[in-house]
């Protein structure tokens, strides 16, 4: 096949990046929420962005292995202020290109003023949804056999490019969230989005709420055009049904572009965060209420051992 050869190593470099951009944007958020030292995290971000950069242009598999413990290690050293809980609040929509660490932070950075732990979408889960062009592939896949093999190939190369990222954020101690298991989640999705809309933009949209959700944050922003638009495909009533699903979610669309007025953004994301906290303020209670219990239950086993 004619380029078929530089065709692969551009792919493979693309795939690398999109790994560094997964990896870089949890880095950032998660330790930016808690640092001590203001300023450390997004000093040591821009270091390892220009480090990956040159990686990108030229690395062994196994430069590119070790790079992504390195930076995992790297922002482990951060020291982070554990004696505080912010509520997690989940991005999804136009942030998928918009509000990713390598473009603009604006619903991000409003998010973290009003106190909130922010998660940004799962680019690699973005990149498997892509290389698929439709999750429902099965029929392709037994009607064309090239296309098959190629989808093959590109899943081979995602799941191998990713395996070192899920083992690192694995061993890490500060709870960064896993790459989102596209695959698992298709029938999931299936249940929520009507029939003739099971593919597109709103697919993974759908999954990455549910993703979200099924990882304990389940304060979600949904950024314009993806929630706002009554006629969308994942509009008000993909919203309504995973809420009915999922009685614990907290979900906000939020409209964003340069007309938007700025006021009644600010006011959504403090009406998120109003709930978000106030749900947290009950978990909170429920803990240490389950942690008095247990107290109170050991120390009677306690006492009745030494009668």
């Amino acid at each position: 096949m004619p380029g078929f050869k530089i065709t692969i190593p551009l792919i493979e470099r693309l795939l690398k990046m999109v790994v560094y951009a997964d990896l870089l944007q949890k880095m950032l958020t998660k330790n930016r929420a808690y640092e001590v030292n203001k300023g450390e995290t997004q000093k040591l971000f821009d270091e390892w962005m220009e480090k990956c950069k040159k990686l990108l242009e030229k690395s062994t598999m196994k430069e590119f292995k070790q790079s992504i413990y390195d930076m995992v290690n790297d922002f482990e050293e951060i020291e982070l202020d554990t004696s505080v809980e912010k509520p997690k609040v989940g991005i999804v929509g136009e942030v998928l290109i918009k509000y990713h660490p390598f473009g603009n932070n604006f619903i991000a950075n409003k998010l973290e003023e009003e106190g909130a732990e922010v998660v940004l979408p799962d680019f690699m889960g973005f990149i498997k949804f892509i290389a698929t062009h439709k999750i429902t592939f099965n029929q392709l896949i037994k009607t064309d056999k090239m296309k098959a093999k190629l989808f093959k190939t590109a899943i081979k190369l995602i799941d191998i490019l990713e395996k070192d990222s899920k083992i690192a954020l694995a061993n890490s101690k500060k709870g960064y969230l896993p790459p989102a298991d596209i695959w698992e989640l298709e029938d999931k999705v299936k249940d929520i989005l009507s029939i003739g809309n099971q593919t597109g933009e709103g697919w993974f949209l759908t999954a990455e709420m549910i993703e979200y959700i099924e990882n304990g944050i389940p304060n979600i922003a949904c950024v314009q055009p993806f929630a706002c638009l009554p006629n969308h495909v994942v509009g008000k009533g993909v919203i309504k049904t995973i809420r009915s699903k999922f009685p614990e979610a907290n979900i906000s669309a939020i409209d964003y572009d340069p007309g938007a007025s700025e006021a009644n953004q600010t006011n959504r994301i403090k009406l998120l965060m109003t709930v978000a906290k106030d749900n947290l303020k009950k978990q909170q209670k429920e803990r240490k209420a389950v942690e008095k219990e247990n107290i109170k239950e050991n120390n009677s086993i306690k006492e009745a051992v030494n009668k």
